[in-house]
């Protein structure tokens, strides 16, 4: 693995030197972010603790990678301003994790239930409060069609719905 640095650039507002680099990697796999960070702490002569690679692309076709990497002045700075997921990606932060549904908190312990001094009575199940009902869906007014012929006033035009079919009015 051969690291060669492309660009460098300092940052002193973000107490940082930014470089753009590529791995030349011929004979192996992508190397890891890992073992990327710990050949380039070497070069530029920082410790591991403060070399971050904010990202790395393998690029089609070659054996090669190229990636961008920040170097703090200090640690503290480093955990302090490095997004949190780019430190766990780097390995200097634990990934949090968020409790799913199924993970509930501990229960709080219970008091001792006082024993019942005289039989009672069995409880009454309790029932639910009633739901309230959703708001009925206002009727339309039928429009009168007296203008066709074979319409009587009153009697309104609807299609049938889907998948039922079309009848007339039995007569009486």
């Amino acid at each position: 693995m051969e690291i060669r640095i492309l660009e460098e650039r300092s940052n002193p507002l973000m107490k940082r030197h930014e470089y753009r680099f590529e791995v030349a990697h011929a004979t192996a796999a992508t190397p890891s972010r890992d073992a990327v960070r710990g050949e380039l702490s070497k070069l530029v002569k920082a410790p591991k603790d403060r070399v971050i690679i904010e990202r790395m692309h393998a690029r089609f076709g070659t054996a090669t990678t190229r990636g961008d990497a920040l170097v703090y002045e200090t640690a503290e700075a480093a955990k302090s301003i490095t997004r949190a997921h780019i430190l766990v990606r780097n390995g200097l932060k634990e990934k949090e994790s968020k409790p799913g549904p199924s993970a509930s908190p501990p229960a709080p312990a219970e008091a001792p239930k006082p024993a019942p001094s005289a039989p009672s009575a069995p409880a009454k199940a309790e029932e639910p409060p009633p739901a309230a009902a959703p708001p009925e869906p206002k009727a339309k007014p039928a429009k009168a069609e007296a203008s066709k012929p074979g319409a009587e006033a009153g009697e309104a035009k609807t299609k049938p719905a889907k998948g039922e079919k079309a009848h007339a009015p039995k007569a009486e």
